[in-house]
């Protein structure tokens, strides 16, 4: 029998209530009709897809958006078993679902369960209402606690809480505060990223542009406007809530496994890890990015493209589902282990580059290691090349020198 190679899987969303303002994923708000009609596509494309891909063995599935929970049950639960049908999904693969708060019912996380999801991750951000308006937020703190109730209540017992430090108008003792709040849940997974201003968000005209802020209100009935949010805390605060967090959570009992994660023992994301330590994935849906057999592609952004392209024929199918075809060398390949690599605690192997890729790490990337070494930024301990303490604070410094 042929040994099957490891593959996880996207499946993107793209419906959303609202746009977040800070928000710069692919997603906006559909009707009924829209998300029929998504789902019916993106199940002809789960059928194309899986035909390409017979030699692998589906590890995880990870189902994010946008708000895959805005989706009704019934196109949930067929997308579900369209992937059960059309590949080989371990029996024991983690299969995550993104919901938010407010978007969610007793009937719809039961249906979940029971399709095959395991593991929900919620997106709280804050747990201070006035922070939550700030960032366009639907929902407040109390619904975010009968959501959060409803899920444990449906069974689920692999939780993630989504978590956004240094946001408008948070000081260092509200974020502590959305960190107890939090931690008192026990939820078994803890996201917490610091904001980071994209361009083409409303956000981006408020903090990023010198520019006229009537321009770039939101509609008074999406419940506030950029010209009434606060500034954002300044670098020195943005550095205390990055040390508050990994100290307090792992006062909590948190392990902190990747630059922006934490767990209890044993409930790591699987699907993160796999994309930190390069397992292939195939990703679905509108403008869902893959990386398979060396090259990296992704599917058309444009709605009205993805949902009328005729997959069943091959001309089709690649315009649509396989734009900007890239096929990696062996040397950006060994670059994007190293910098994805290095997000994790743990670090990158050396036993793991050279089974991956044929090479010493040292005999490609000595000069590199020793310099960040004799710098205090990285160690290497049980064969693991990992940054220190010093060196996660300037991580984006460290990964960088991996780079050509």
């Amino acid at each position: 029998m042929m040994n099957k190679k490891n593959l996880e899987i996207y499946v993107h969303i793209p419906f959303c209530a609202r746009k977040c303002a800070y928000c710069d994923f692919l997603s906006f708000p559909g009707n009924q009709q829209m998300q029929r009609k998504y789902t019916e596509k993106l199940i002809e494309e789960i059928k194309c897809q899986s035909a390409k891909v017979k030699e692998y063995q589906v590890i995880s599935v990870f189902i994010g958006g946008g708000t895959p929970s805005i989706l009704g049950i019934e196109d949930m639960t067929a997308i579900l078993r369209s992937l059960k049908e059309e590949f080989e999904i371990l029996t024991d693969a983690e299969i995550t679902m993104e919901v938010n708060p407010g978007t969610v019912t007793a009937e719809s996380l039961s249906g979940y369960r029971e399709a095959g999801i395991n593991r929900i991750s919620m997106g709280l951000q804050s747990a201070d209402d006035k922070e939550l308006r700030y960032l366009g937020r639907i929902h407040t703190y109390d619904e975010f606690l009968k959501s959060y109730q409803r899920v444990r209540m449906a069974g689920f017992d692999n939780v993630n809480v989504d978590l956004i430090s240094a946001i408008p108008g948070q000081t260092l003792e509200s974020w502590k505060n959305t960190l107890k709040k939090v931690t008192m849940l026990k939820p078994e997974h803890i996201s917490a990223y610091s904001l980071i201003v994209e361009q083409g968000t409303p956000y981006y005209g408020r903090y990023k542009e010198n520019v006229k802020m009537e321009n770039n209100s939101l509609k008074p009935e999406e419940g506030y406007c950029l010209k009434s949010l606060p500034d954002l805390p300044d670098e020195d605060t943005e550095r205390e809530m990055y040390y508050l967090t990994r100290e307090f959570l792992a006062e909590q009992g948190y392990e902190r496994y990747e630059i922006s994660n934490y767990s209890k023992k044993g409930c790591e994301c699987r699907h993160n890890i796999g994309y930190w330590t390069g397992v292939e994935y195939l990703g679905l849906g509108l403008g869902a990015s893959s990386y398979l057999n060396g090259c990296r592609f992704h599917n058309t952004p444009v709605f009205n493209e993805y949902c009328s392209a005729r997959l069943e024929q091959e001309e089709a199918f690649q315009k649509a589902l396989r734009q900007e075809f890239e096929q990696l060398t062996i040397e950006e390949k060994m670059e994007e282990y190293m910098f994805l690599g290095l997000r994790l605690m743990k670090g990158v192997s050396a036993h793991e580059f050279v089974s991956n890729f044929g090479h010493n790490i040292r005999n490609v990337y000595g000069m590199v290691l020793d310099a960040m070494e004799e710098d205090g930024l990285m160690e290497c301990k049980d064969g693991n090349y990992r940054l220190t303490s010093r060196g996660i604070d300037i991580s984006n410094y460290v990964m960088s020198r991996f780079l050509a």
